[in-house]
């Protein structure tokens, strides 16, 4: 039975989202540096176009000219001055162009990209938006030409007059804006998968409260309804033993009878316990973990299997422990273990073990069961998950809020494998014996 179905779902939605939000971001941005570049590659193209214009030799001839001319028409009276007019207006137009191409075109605060014009052997008359270290050696410069060749073909320019001509070369690289963008998805996706990452885990920490809530809940309705029932059986046994207490065989099954309602009465106060703050106490593991195996012993002939239960207490320690829910932890653990045993297989058994390993104290329950299927590994203490037909998957669950949540310790598995068997191991930090604040398990009261 399984109370809650364990699913990857929310994780490879958030995934698959994290991959969408990805992948749109890193071709919008390519969209929009293929654009930037595109804009960039324009404004290179007019930056050479005006070094280019700049350079003709007719440009500067023909303002010479025309003032040439301006000056001679001044010294003929006959000539209207609107004429020479005309041609000073000529002359301011080309001023004009001179500014245009000057102050906007070849300005070098208009684009921010990286520019050098390359002449024969590598030479370089001119940069812009470049650092000057790069362009202080010949390796530099020859490094710099490379890299730029890479990026971006470079623009040719014409310089000279019909009768003799000569080219160079612009070679250009990428703008701050570009460098930035470039990087921009990346940053992107980590911030989203930060913010995935938040809300995934703000979404199982309110599951898992919710339904830890629920298992409380459940346990102290439990423990509850119980409660009637339990008080009433004690009712009954005492009338029992009043009325045979010269039969013999009546008072000891009645005896039984009381052991097992008080056991049942234990479980109760156990599942009571539950959500509340339990009282710790420094105890010496051994008489715990000794009592659990000799009520789990008493349970195997009702079992109807043949099981060989194996101890080796080694561990001669105390720690702070409320012997109640730990014993209730270790007797699911064992119980676990009983259930997975097939009921034909020969030489079963279950061995508990405890030793001492720096400041932790290690408890591992073995089996030769059926073993836990490697899938469902990560899965076995989840809250509702049970590979049995009617098991409601709170075992496991409840022993590890006990051992880890209470008593600051680990539950997990250790080893298992396909029919050869599993082993659950617990962890308890190791404390110095107190005298004075000792408990023994002697004076429990039995459950």
């Amino acid at each position: 039975m399984k109370l809650f179905v364990p699913s990857n779902r929310i994780k490879i939605i958030l995934v698959l989202l994290l991959v969408f939000l990805g992948a749109g971001s890193v071709v919008y941005n390519q969209y929009l540096v293929s654009k930037i570049l595109e804009q960039e590659r324009s404004s290179v193209e007019l930056w050479a176009k005006g070094i280019e214009f700049n350079s003709l030799p007719v440009n500067e001839q023909a303002s010479t000219k025309l003032l040439n001319v301006a000056r001679l028409l001044e010294q003929n009276p006959s000539v209207p001055d609107s004429v020479i007019d005309l041609i000073y207006e000529a002359e301011n137009a080309k001023s004009s162009i001179d500014f245009v191409t000057e102050e906007i075109i070849l300005s070098p605060e208009r684009f921010k990209v990286p520019t050098i014009v390359v002449g024969d052997g590598n030479f370089i008359p001119a940069s812009k938006n470049v650092d000057s270290t790069r362009l202080s050696t010949e390796k530099e410069r020859e490094r710099l030409i490379r890299e730029y060749q890479s990026l971006n073909p470079p623009v040719r320019i014409v310089f000279g007059d019909e009768k003799k001509q000569f080219e160079q070369f612009v070679y250009y690289g990428e703008s701050p804006t570009v460098q930035m963008l470039r990087y921009f998805p990346f940053i992107q996706i980590l911030l989203l998968a930060l913010l995935l990452g938040i809300g995934y885990t703000s979404y199982k920490s309110i599951t898992r409260s919710e339904q830890s809530n629920l298992w409380v809940g459940m346990a102290k309705e439990a423990a509850h309804q119980l409660g009637t029932p339990i008080s009433s059986l004690y009712g009954w046994i005492q009338l029992m033993k009043d009325e045979y207490r010269y039969d013999e065989t009546a008072t000891n099954i009645t005896n039984e009878i009381e052991k097992d309602v008080q056991r049942l009465a234990g479980v109760a106060e156990r599942f009571g316990k539950i959500g509340s703050e339990p009282e710790l106490k420094l105890m010496d593991i051994e008489p715990i973990l000794e009592q659990v195996m000799v009520y789990m012993e008493r349970r195997l002939p009702r079992l109807g299997k043949a099981v060989k239960v194996k101890k080796s207490l080694n561990a001669k320690g105390f720690v702070m422990i409320n012997p109640d829910l730990f014993q209730w932890a270790i007797e699911n653990l064992v119980k676990n273990a009983m259930d997975s045993l097939p009921s034909a297989q020969k030489d079963s058994f279950i061995k508990v073990s405890s030793s001492i390993e720096g400041n932790e104290i290690l408890i591992d329950i073995e089996d030769s069961g059926i073993g836990i299927d490697i899938k469902h590994v990560r899965n076995v203490f989840r809250p509702g998950f049970s590979t049995k037909k009617r098991g409601w998957g709170l075992g496991l669950s409840l022993t590890r809020r006990i051992i880890e949540d209470y008593h600051k310790g680990s539950v997990y598995v250790l080893r298992s494998e396909h029919n050869e068997g599993t082993t659950m191991r617990v962890t308890l930090e190791l404390k110095e014996k107190n005298a004075n604040n000792l408990n023994p398990i002697l004076d429990q009261s039995p459950l």
